[in-house]
């Protein structure tokens, strides 16, 4: 089996890279590579630029699949299948949780309905990225029918992810001690591992499946997160809810109560389909493990130890 990764170097895209090598396929992976992790050995580097167009890498070659994990805007996309034609076999393209509706009830499965496309953005925001990926579905389905496959996944973590969004709270949980918490303890939290969605993918292409796919992983609460965190540790907690508003804008996991019902998607069809599940308590040991082992480098965002002593102060 031969797939082509676009955008293999990336957080998922090496966990897909990772479970086709242990398939035994032969995997090369397009992308600029000038950031993200080195590929492993036996993975064909071919090197191009999706944003300037540079497809040049592209232009020879035949896969019995594509992964499209860096394409999000219609322009990318478009590009990329006519570079590829009928030289690939089957089209997946990796959307997004966000090309769904908001607002949504919890157990929504596949066949939920999806926010209006946007074929074009001046820049991905929360407002336009999920419309660009439905976009990006559209064009992939128009184009190759019952040899596209979508999916969809919740919120990635596990080891090798460097955003700070998870590890605010890993981190704040073995810390131990009386915890900020600026939402209920009860809101609902669906990661799903990156090694769940490489297996995923790949089985995805081994059984030639088409359609939509939730990637989504067990259901799981903020509290559950901070307090697992901190057990793994060897600490205790004390959750103490303080105002939403007295966050920024810009913090870690929050969301709205309205939208969550997006953290409580139905991931049968794509457990059917051989998806594996990482327990939570895993991916959380994993997490704080890859942590420690890269030197735990400075988060960009949530609240700093002085801010949180000045708001639980004032409870």
């Amino acid at each position: 089996m031969r797939i082509l990764i676009l955008g293999g170097n990336g957080f998922v895209g090496r966990a897909v890279v990772d479970d086709a090598l242990e398939q035994g396929a032969q995997v090369a992976s397009f992308s600029r590579g000038v950031s993200g992790t080195p590929l492993p050995p036996g993975v064909v580097q071919l090197l191009g630029d999706r944003a300037s167009g540079d497809y040049s890498a592209l232009k020879t070659g035949e896969w019995d699949a594509v992964v499209d994990l860096s394409g999000y805007q219609t322009n990318e996309v478009d590009a990329a299948m006519d570079v590829l034609g009928d030289r690939v076999g089957r089209y997946v393209f990796v959307s997004s949780h966000a090309a769904y509706a908001r607002g949504l009830p919890p157990g929504t499965d596949e066949t939920a309905p999806r926010r209006e496309p946007l074929r074009a953005a001046d820049e991905l925001t929360n407002e336009t990225y999920g419309p660009c990926k439905v976009a990006c579905e559209d064009d992939v389905l128009e184009r190759y029918g019952d040899r596209a496959t979508i999916v969809r996944p919740g919120r990635v973590t596990g080891p090798g992810d460097t955003a700070s969004t998870v590890f605010y709270w890993v981190r704040r949980g073995a810390a131990g001690g009386r915890v900020a918490l600026p939402t209920k303890p009860e809101q609902p939290l669906q990661f799903v591992d990156s090694r769940d969605v490489g297996r995923l993918v790949v089985q995805l292409i081994t059984d030639a499946r088409s359609g939509g796919y939730n990637a989504v992983g067990p259901f799981s609460t903020i509290a559950e997160l901070i307090e697992t965190s901190a057990e793994l540790s060897g600490t205790t907690v004390d959750l103490v809810q303080v105002p939403r508003d007295a966050a920024p804008a810009r913090f870690p996991l929050l969301e709205p109560e309205a939208e969550w019902g997006g953290r409580r998607r139905d991931p049968a069809k794509a457990r059917a389909a051989g998806m594996s599940v990482t327990p939570f308590r895993q991916t959380v040991a994993d997490l704080l493990l890859w942590d420690q082992d890269r030197g735990t480098p400075e988060l960009d965002y949530g609240f700093t130890p002085e801010q949180e002593q000045q708001l639980l102060a004032a409870q």
